[in-house]
């Protein structure tokens, strides 16, 4: 077994269950953190357990922390993670996800063996992006000002974020423009202190875009196509919320548009607009029931946007 420097964040909130899935996986790779901190906000010692099951089963070498969560929230989580990690590189990865083999080893070769790499993922082989059609297309062609071969691993226009891709004829490590949290290592000197904004609260949401355009600015970023992950993503009370999933997606947009992208003008925030109406009219398509509710949470964005416009903070 290979102990690579290397510090795993895991941010959990009871979930032992689906952790304890992961972590099996975790136990089959030939490669592993010399490191690995838990965040856990759950309400029972179900976690706390299993955790310390867990570092009996692996190597003296590897080391494991459990600790309560200051704050409840995946963003200031991963944050309190990091302010206790030890090693110069950090892995976030999610707890719910099941890691295929030499996954580890794979993102760790393709990192350490690049100094200008920044941070690496890994493919996500149940989440990948898929050849738009038509109306996607030309969507994606007026959010980014020119059309595009493929828009997998790119940002474009206000902050839409598009997923890696997955062919045969792409090299092993290809360049993107953003990285998600469910599976990913960064060199611990790109990171900001902290990683991630105070403005990710609760259930976060798209502070893992906010995280890597930031570190982008200086480093470069990739997939690791062949590092592959499944994730079993797990329901929460938040998500299941139509309408303050709604909400949250378009402020957070919002902010990172503006605050992490810096594209505030009146282009973009027409662009903005066009681009949640398509979404809503793809919800009224895709899932009629739950029209009404988005297109009530993204009323109450728009809501709370113009009443910051008129009132800012001093």
């Amino acid at each position: 077994m290979i102990i690579a420097p290397v510090s795993a964040i895991i941010a959990t909130r009871d979930r032992a269950e689906s952790l304890s899935r992961t972590l099996e996986s975790l136990l089959t790779q030939n490669l592993l953190a010399a490191e690995f901190i838990a965040i856990d906000a759950s309400k029972t010692d179900a976690t706390r357990n299993l955790i310390s099951e867990f570092q009996q089963r692996l190597p003296p070498a590897a080391s494991v922390r459990w600790i309560a969560a200051a704050v409840i929230g995946a963003a200031p989580q991963r944050n309190q993670g990091v302010a206790l990690a030890s090693q110069p590189f950090i892995w976030f990865f999610d707890d719910d996800i099941l890691l295929e083999p030499d996954c580890v080893s794979r993102l760790w070769k393709a990192i350490e063996s690049d100094a200008t790499l920044g941070g690496v993922n890994a493919m996500i082989i149940n989440q990948r992006y898929e050849p738009p059609g038509l109306i996607s297309r030309t969507m994606f062609t007026l959010m980014h000002g020119r059309p595009e071969k493929s828009f997998a691993g790119k940002v474009i226009g206000p902050a839409v974020n598009l997923l890696p891709e997955d062919r045969q004829v792409l090299p092993e490590v290809v360049p993107v423009e953003w990285l998600n949290t469910t599976c990913t290592i960064y060199r611990r000197e790109t990171l900001p202190d902290p990683p991630f904004d105070p403005f990710f609260e609760g259930y976060s949401l798209m502070e893992d875009l906010a995280l890597s355009l930031r570190v982008a600015r200086k480093w470069r970023l990739a997939n690791v196509r062949t590092a592959r992950i499944r994730h079993e993503s797990q329901s929460a009370a938040q998500k299941a919320n139509t309408r303050e999933c709604a909400r949250i997606e378009l402020l957070t947009r919002y902010y990172v548009m503006s605050e992490v992208l810096g594209r505030s003008s009146l282009s973009n925030i027409v662009r903005l607009a066009l681009f949640e109406a398509f979404q809503v009219c793809c919800t009224a398509w895709s899932q009629p029931r739950g029209f009404k509710e988005a297109l009530m949470g993204k009323l109450d964005a728009v809501r709370t946007l113009w009443g910051d416009r008129r009132h800012p903070a001093v």
